[in-house]
């Protein structure tokens, strides 16, 4: 394990009264209202409503990629609140991963090297960054894809280094915005699957937004987003 996963915090991750509005032209677009809710660390929650409720909203506020309007959002018994923009991008980093339903790799790298080149960025030497890649690799079932580029892989295989690249510095937490949403459903089940088992044996706090309702199911608890509340 990294550095970044020797120091994991405890406390998985909170919102408290987490308020969101959107103008639209002169038009006011409450998204969140007072949203609070808890995932515990080594629970998968799944997160679900109608399109434009406002899931992946409540992911980027949770994941520290947006400011909320109101609220408190704790990370690990870290409140994020007063944080400068150097203190929420370290903590992010540190503690937090994201896997997205489109995999955003890096083109013009490897497998490999798209797994590596986060932990870089967080500080890890090289060739340790290398070595837990291909355990990572390894655990997502591509070890012998580890050279190619996303243009040679197929839309699964792209997604497991997506979920690989998001395990990469041992985050806390990890947040999923529809990660199986591109995929064919054989491809999906088998995507989720990996998923499920790397999280459960990290004992990661996991928030996974998905219109899967079948994959939903399968999560410790679902949370409903309509009208900008939680239930």
């Amino acid at each position: 394990m990294n550095e970044a996963g020797s120091r994991r915090a405890e406390g998985g991750l909170r919102l408290e009264d987490v308020a969101k509005t959107f103008r639209q032209g002169g038009e006011a677009l409450k998204i969140l209202d007072r949203v609070s809710l808890r995932v515990a660390p080594g629970e998968l929650v799944a997160l679900v409503g109608p399109s434009g409720a406002g899931k992946s909203t409540l992911l980027h506020i949770g994941g520290l990629l947006e400011r909320p309007d109101g609220g408190e959002v704790t990370i690990g018994g870290q409140a994020a609140s007063k944080l400068d923009d150097d203190a929420r991008t370290a903590l992010r980093r540190n503690a937090i991963g994201f896997v997205y339903q489109y995999h955003h790799l890096l083109p013009e790298f490897s497998a490999l090297e798209n797994v590596v080149v986060p932990q870089m960025i967080a500080g890890c030497p090289k060739a340790a960054a290398t070595a837990r890649a291909r355990e990572l690799l390894e655990m997502v079932g591509l070890t012998s894809r580890a050279t190619h580029r996303p243009a040679r892989l197929s839309g699964g295989e792209q997604q497991r280094v997506a979920i690989a690249r998001g395990l990469a510095n041992a985050p806390a937490i990890l947040f999923a915005d529809e990660p199986t949403g591109n995929l064919d459903p054989h491809t999906a089940e088998v995507v989720f699957d990996v998923l499920i088992e790397l999280v459960r044996g990290a004992g990661l706090a996991v928030l996974i937004a998905t219109h899967n309702l079948d994959l939903a199911a399968r999560m410790d608890r679902i949370l409903h987003l309509e009208d900008g509340h939680v239930s």
